[in-house]
């Protein structure tokens, strides 16, 4: 595969005579990065926040507001009133460390089919279109994002951000290689596929909820 596209690669230059060292051409790709075009930009601080929300929820997530200190505590109140059993699954994010998840049994470590209710730690919220960054690796394995049939997520209301091209300025800032992975979450799972009918949980989760921390 990677020999066929270095062909294809070396045949496109051929064609178009550079070889892609070019000193004008590398500077228009290191202005266009400097200078990128921005999306839509909501309102930002207490605006941006609010923005977040109701495009979430506008899309079947769930959200509410709470302190750090309160998150074992929310947890336990969303899962009580959903008749869910009080036990998750988590990855080894230090950002849950020193919580008190008393009453909660809490397992570490990747998903399996078998987990009911996951818990992630977003790296940033994008007010634009309400939606959740997560980024892969051994503190918030990927698989809770998609096995279990309930997510929950922690997002720092300082970290959400106003558009795709705020958040992806933070990961450039955070990483000086881009993780394997970037989740991009957008309300629950669904799929139209059959008679054009909504139907959520079809690739993931069928519920999500947003746990914001001021």
């Amino acid at each position: 595969m990677a020999d066929t596209r270095s062909q294809i690669l070396a045949r496109i230059r051929r064609n178009l005579q550079v070889t892609g060292d070019e000193p004008s051409r590398r500077q228009t790709i290191t202005t266009r990065m400097e200078n990128h075009p921005r999306g839509p930009v909501p309102t930002r601080g207490a605006g941006g926040l609010d923005t977040f929300r109701q495009m979430a929820e506008g899309l079947d997530a769930t959200t509410e507001l709470t302190a750090r200190a309160n998150i074992p505590a929310a947890i336990a109140a969303y899962l009580r009133t959903r008749n869910l059993p009080l036990t998750l699954r988590r990855g080894a994010d230090a950002y849950f460390d020193g919580l008190d998840f008393a009453g909660i049994t809490v397992a570490q470590g990747a998903a399996s089919p078998a987990d009911e209710t996951a818990l992630s730690h977003a790296f940033a919220g994008i007010a634009e279109t309400g939606t959740l960054l997560l980024h892969s690796g051994a503190d918030n394995p990927t698989t809770l994002n998609f096995l279990p049939e309930n997510h929950i997520v922690v997002l720092e209301a300082e970290k959400i951000y106003a558009a795709y091209e705020d958040a992806f300025d933070r990961v450039r800032m955070a990483h000086k290689t881009l993780p394997r992975t970037l989740n991009f979450i957008t309300g629950p799972s669904r799929t139209a596929d059959v008679e054009q009918t909504i139907e959520l949980g079809a690739h993931g989760p069928r519920r999500l909820h947003i746990i914001i921390v001021q």
